[in-house]
């Protein structure tokens, strides 16, 4: 197992690399003068040509592209071209609100959609089955944007319950951008759930057990649930990465100042450090989940723990 992770470790080295390229290629041919926005009014010939001397803009692709990874090996994130401040600095400051509310969301989605999901599958000809269907439909056709501007509405303006933005009221500020992130979400975990447990609890050896006289609840719980939960533990690591992509509108929802909202501001502002620093970030992020997927799998399935035991990738 050990072997497996450490090799799973450097093959994120060859991902991160990728992602710096791609975005680091796009934002070059963007069109524009990124001097224009950083001198504004002050703009010059002589001074974007000063400016650019000092950023290394007046250098080739390649020399630029090489110099900036060659930077982010060590580190070192690059400066802002807004703000002339650490991207690195930056980052410190705003992933932590980002990975609160993503864990947040993720926490709210598997800790409802996981039980309600289980249990349609073990009833499903129940009304409430029925009605956990209905939901998951409404709940992915829910926009996150749109999601969070009614929970706004229903929560802050008119029950006066929960703070619409920013994060000066503690953990109530991180309630409604959960709920908003994650409940799309939880909808699709909840669905794949009922799916996976339908066909499982149909299985010979579900049949056998409760001919057996094992108790209903055991036959869910130690037979059914562990062997319906690969499919649900795929997607769980899948919607890691879709959440790092839907923060962006939530925070700009609700006004956090997170990397999301960071690197939306930064794409407006072709600020291309900072840019890449977010993406560098999300998806480092992305590579770890789908490694603690992986290792979870190891946990869930003892034959794919007894293939890593044996040295096998």
């Amino acid at each position: 197992m050990l072997k497996f992770i450490v090799k799973r470790l450097f093959a994120m080295i060859p991902v991160v690399l990728a992602v710096t390229f791609v975005v680091f290629t796009i934002m070059w041919f963007v069109p524009g003068d990124p001097t224009n926005i950083i001198l504004g009014n002050e703009w010059t010939e002589a001074a974007s040509a000063r400016v650019k001397a000092e950023l290394g803009l007046d250098r080739s692709f390649l020399v630029q592209f090489f110099h900036y990874t060659a930077n982010l090996v060590q580190g070192d994130f690059g400066i802002s071209y807004i703000t002339r401040a650490p991207v690195g600095e930056q980052l410190l400051a705003r992933f932590p609100n980002t990975l609160e509310v993503v864990l947040g969301a993720m926490l709210f989605c598997v800790v409802v959609g996981v039980p309600i999901g289980v249990y349609s599958g073990v009833k499903p000809y129940s009304v409430f089955s029925n009605l956990t269907m209905v939901a998951g439909l409404l709940g992915i056709s829910f926009p996150i944007f749109w999601l969070g501007l009614l929970l706004i509405l229903l929560f802050s303006v008119h029950l006066g319950w929960l703070p619409s933005s920013g994060l000066e009221d503690g953990f109530a500020s991180f309630i409604l951008p959960c709920l908003a992130l994650g409940g799309n979400y939880m909808a699709n975990i909840m669905r794949i759930t009922r799916s996976s447990m339908l066909e499982v609890i149909r299985q010979d050896y579900i049949r056998t057990a409760k001919a057996k006289g094992v108790k209903a609840v055991d036959v869910v719980i130690k037979h059914a649930l562990q062997n319906s939960m690969m499919p649900t533990i795929t997607v769980i690591g899948m919607d890691i990465g879709t959440l790092l992509g839907g923060v962006v509108l939530t925070e700009t929802v609700f006004s956090i100042p997170g990397t999301g909202r960071l690197l939306l501001e930064s794409i407006n502002k072709r600020d291309t450090p900072t840019v890449i620093g977010c993406l560098v970030i999300m998806a480092v992020c992305i590579a770890i989940s789908n490694l603690i997927v992986d290792i979870v799998y190891a946990y869930v399935d003892p034959r794919i723990k007894a293939q890593y035991g044996a040295g096998k990738d």
